[in-house]
């Protein structure tokens, strides 16, 4: 890196602000902007829209309809995406680091490599190998969706896992060298995410308390329908609130549709809120529950923390790097609806556990998952591959 090309990086995200639905696109939100502060910072993501301010800038391209109008429509899911990644590489690229999230973007990614020369980092937020329902989703698309993120992070200067588990399945599945994947972490808004007293969001969603809360996608991956086995178990009068949307597909929702109309302790919010309501309902759920088949880190389970509220999650993936079993809350086994009322059981009927969880989860995330650290080992990362 010399004084004529100084360190830059453009990022490359289908979720960026206002169009977010899981933790990848709050990771791009707040990576942008914390990184914007050290370094010039692009954003080219699906969408179009354009805005500049300050040295973040801001670019969406939209797909292009012919390549997938009247295909199958699962199809459309990955010729869609892929019709993106070329329309993102279209505009020349000056800086010196690409930095794609999830397989969505990997395929821009290695374009960008080839045609502009940068340096190509990939963050994976999952793994399309160790998600097999995508099928349900994709189809045969699936298969194109796993080669995408297969020829990115097997091009990629550096991958980054958010996880020490998700580092061990990059090594294991793909074909690169142990030294280029490194573990960063995803962080937390400790600012914007801190307990509140504020309840009006409760009132306004028909929301009692007590209550355990569930916030993610509607999909198989996240293990709602196991939380749902496990609300029978779960202390009387005790409510179960769903705050899930953006479903993988709609047999899933229609699935969990029905069986949440037979229920009568379940509270279903069918749509992903407002940041601030979400907030509110984490401050005063008795109980966070994040129920996960699989979770390459679980950035929910941070949210939870923040906020100083108890965390019962599965034991996979990233998640035991995040929630300290017996001490910010309790790990259970995946699939395991018996052990999740347990736990929870557990927490419901000691308020002296539930506070020193709450505090010593607050606590953690202070510690270890500020954005602007994540942002600075990020920095970091860039200038060692630039340099090489």
């Amino acid at each position: 890196m010399t004084a004529k090309q100084p360190l830059s990086v453009t990022i490359m995200s289908r979720e960026f602000p206002p169009n977010v639905y899981g933790g990848a696109g709050v990771h791009v939100d707040y990576l942008a902007s914390s990184l914007a502060s050290m370094m010039p910072v692009e954003v080219r993501c699906f969408g179009r829209r354009e805005a500049i301010q300050d040295s973040l800038t801001v670019r969406g391209y939209d797909a292009w309809l012919d390549l997938s109008q009247g295909s199958d429509p699962r199809l459309e899911k990955v010729l869609s995406p892929l019709s993106v990644d070329l329309a993102l590489v279209r505009d020349p690229i000056t800086s010196n680091v690409v930095h794609c999230h999830t397989w969505y973007t990997f395929f821009a990614g290695y374009l960008a490599k080839m045609l502009y020369d940068a340096k190509l980092v990939t963050t994976v937020h999952s793994l399309e190998p160790l998600r097999p329902w995508k099928e349900e989703q994709l189809g045969r698309g699936y298969t194109c969706s796993s080669w995408m993120e297969r020829i990115g992070i097997e091009n990629s200067d550096r991958v980054i896992a958010v996880s020490q588990e998700m580092r061990e399945d990059v090594l294991r599945l793909y074909d690169i060298a142990a030294e280029k994947v490194v573990v960063i972490h995803n962080g937390i808004d400790l600012s914007g995410y801190r307990r509140t007293a504020d309840s009006s969001a409760l009132s306004r969603y028909g929301i009692e308390q007590p209550y355990v809360l569930f916030v993610g996608r509607i999909s198989r991956q996240k293990g709602i329908m196991h939380l749902l086995d496990a609300a029978a178990s779960i202390r009387s009068g005790v409510k179960i609130v769903l705050c899930a949307g953006s479903p993988d597909t709609e047999e899933v929702r229609e699935e969990l549709a029905a069986r949440v109309a037979s229920m009568d302790n379940v509270v279903w919010i069918d749509r992903m809120l407002p940041r601030e309501h979400v907030i509110q309902l984490y401050s005063h759920a008795a109980v966070f529950a994040c129920p996960s088949v699989y979770e390459p880190f679980g950035i929910i389970n941070l949210e939870a923390m923040a906020c100083e509220i108890p965390v019962v999650a599965s034991r996979v993936g990233g998640i035991p790097e995040v929630v300290v079993d017996g001490e910010t809350g309790l790990l259970v086994p995946p699939s395991d609806p018996a052990a999740l009322a347990e736990a929870i059981n557990l927490i419901l009927d000691s308020v002296d556990l539930s506070a020193r969880f709450g505090r010593a989860g607050r606590a953690r995330v202070e510690k270890h998952f500020s954005w602007q650290a994540i942002a600075m080992q990020t920095r970091e990362l860039y200038e060692s591959v630039v340099s090489e």
